[in-house]
């Protein structure tokens, strides 16, 4: 007598996985994820380029701290306007931070030409540029790339993620709470608080000129300008509405 095999449960079908919160995306705003059809069928072609850099953030922020930064607040304003968003520039000018491990930075010169060639080339298609920028030593190369591609009849400009002075936040200078609560509100696990420190809390146009001829190793050796206690991720919150509403506003 032959035995039978037993059977198999019934599969069942699988579930659709679930959204996460807050992971939910306006179709259409990354550039990235464009084909070029869907590209040339949109009316609105404003670009925002987030720029920011790789270097040093104390010893308890990532090397990425200010591309999080200037990708998040443009992100956010191409959302609320129906912009564009161009994947972030993750390196920049950062000359004054190469003493500390981990920093990468291409320097004024090479920065100055990959913004004007990526605004000659994008220009062909896109109406508007709008460099983002989250990196104080982009600011130069920013300045005279915006000046050359605007003399070359390109509609081009830039922002820096710098909080206003009338909201009343804490604005320091490198690392410190402004920073800290940014990405407390934007990244928390990427932060370290466990060994977070002051730095050196002189203000920024007392530290500049050492910092110019001896990078910030030279006025504070942990590379924090600042003070991180006292960061929360509500003020994160509160001080990244801040900078999209300006972002905003600037663009019109």
């Amino acid at each position: 007598m032959t035995s039978r095999a037993p059977r198999r449960p019934a599969r069942r079908a699988a579930r659709p996985a679930r959204p996460v919160p807050g992971a939910e995306r306006a179709p259409g705003t990354g550039l990235g994820e464009l084909s070029w059809r869907q590209l040339a069928a949109t009316a609105e072609r404003t670009l925002l380029v987030p720029v920011g850099s790789c270097e040093q953030h104390g010893p308890h922020l990532p090397l990425d701290t200010d591309t999080r930064i200037a990708a998040a607040v443009a992100e956010r304003a191409a959302h609320r306007l129906g912009l564009l968003l161009a994947p972030a520039i993750g390196y920049g000018a950062s000359g004054e931070h190469e003493s500390f491990p981990g920093t990468v930075s291409i320097g004024r010169d090479a920065l100055r030409a990959m913004l004007i060639e990526y605004g000659r080339s994008a220009a062909r298609w896109a109406r508007q540029l709008v460099f983002v920028n989250g990196h104080g030593g982009n600011v130069e190369p920013l300045r005279d790339a915006v000046e050359l591609l605007t003399h070359e009849g390109r509609d081009a400009r830039w922002w820096g993620c710098a909080l206003p002075a009338d909201t009343g936040f804490v604005r320091d200078g490198h690392a410190g709470r402004t920073e800290t609560s940014l990405l407390l509100a934007l990244h928390p696990r990427a932060v370290r608080l466990a060994a977070a420190e002051p730095g050196n809390t002189a203000s920024l146009p007392e530290l500049l000129p050492t910092m110019r001829t001896r990078g910030v190793a030279a006025v504070s050796p942990n590379g924090v300008l600042g003070d991180p206690a006292g960061a929360s991720a509500a003020e994160g919150t509160a001080m990244l509405h801040a900078l999209v509403d300006a972002l905003c506003r600037f663009i019109g």
